[in-house]
């Protein structure tokens, strides 16, 4: 998803709903926890270059983000 435009589907504090951007990195979380279930699952965070005029990183997991066509 590096490199992609996306549409962020999820509102934040300062960031609404239907913002635009870059997906600038991806990380896989490096958790290594465990419940009585067994281990916890692990995630991609995504670092988001938004399209505003402040031009700040936000990251999200890939629930809150959709890319977009162009």
């Amino acid at each position: 998803m590096i490199g992609k435009l996306v549409r962020i589907t999820r509102a934040s504090i300062g960031v609404p709903k239907g913002t635009l951007g870059l997906v600038l990195k991806a990380k896989k979380t490096a958790w290594k926890l465990e419940d009585e279930a067994g281990p916890l699952p692990t995630w991609m965070t995504y670092t988001v270059l938004l399209c505003q005029p402040e031009h700040r990183e936000r990251r999200y997991i890939a629930e809150d983000l959709k890319v977009v066509e162009v």
